[in-house]
Parts: C-alpha cells; structure tokens; sequence
C-alpha cells in the first residue's frame, strides 16, 4: 500500500510539471505528501517542527479520526505508523483541504494514478503468441 501510495504520487506530480500548473489548488494541497514517500526528509522536517510537518500531522490526524466515512485509509495509516509517520493535531490546515487531501490520497490508494508500465520497470513480459 505504501509503494501504491508513493508511485502514485509520483504520477499525478507529473500532471503538474509546468511552473503555471505548480500554483493550482489540488497541487498545493498535496505537498505534504512528500513527507510521506521521502523518510529522510520527514524526519528532517519532523526535527524542526516545520509547517510542511505540521500540516501533514493535520492530515493524518484528519484521516484517523474520519475511518467511518474513509474505512479505505486504516490499513495505509497502519503501515504509516510502521514507519514511525502518526498523526497529530495542530490545527493549521482547514478543515475543506483535510477533506480534499484525504480524497487524494483515496483516489491514490484506489490506483486512479497507478501507472502499470511504470510500476513494472525491471520486470520481463512475455510475449504475446
């Protein structure tokens, strides 16, 4: 689950490459994903207390208190916590974006951003007869 999570955003990051794209409101919401698929930088923004590390805390928070409506998101929390990822509340992030995050990561989670080729990079196909 955390490699479809990571892979996936990696994907839609593509959608965004141009610097016009970069300020649109579904990218900006979704920064403190990278938090999430970069360890060494979590743990750096983690040390700092830095509102990037805060606003994911908010998210994770969000979507640990909202399993009834997204029943989806409880083993990828788990599997967050694993690597020592929890949320906590500090309340810096609206309520609206917590929402359209957790969607994202949703539509993450459901493959809508999977890329099979790319996921398969290494792997040999047969060929078709």
């Amino acid at each position: 689950m955390y490699r479809v999570f990571c892979e996936s955003y990696e994907n839609y990051l593509k959608q965004y490459e141009s610097v016009a794209e970069n300020n649109e409101y579904r990218h900006k919401i979704s920064k403190p994903f990278e938090l999430i698929c970069d360890l060494e930088c979590f743990r750096s923004e983690q040390s700092q207390n830095t509102l990037l590390y805060q606003e994911l805390c908010d998210l994770l928070y969000y979507m640990a208190n909202n399993l009834e409506k997204f029943p989806g998101l409880r083993a990828f929390l788990w599997t967050l916590d694993a690597r020592g990822i929890e949320g906590k509340y500090f309340g810096v992030v609206p309520e609206t974006d917590l929402e359209e995050q957790t969607k994202l990561v949703c539509m993450f989670l459901n493959l809508l951003y999977w890329d099979e080729f790319s996921s398969q990079v290494g792997q040999v196909k047969k060929p078709i007869n």
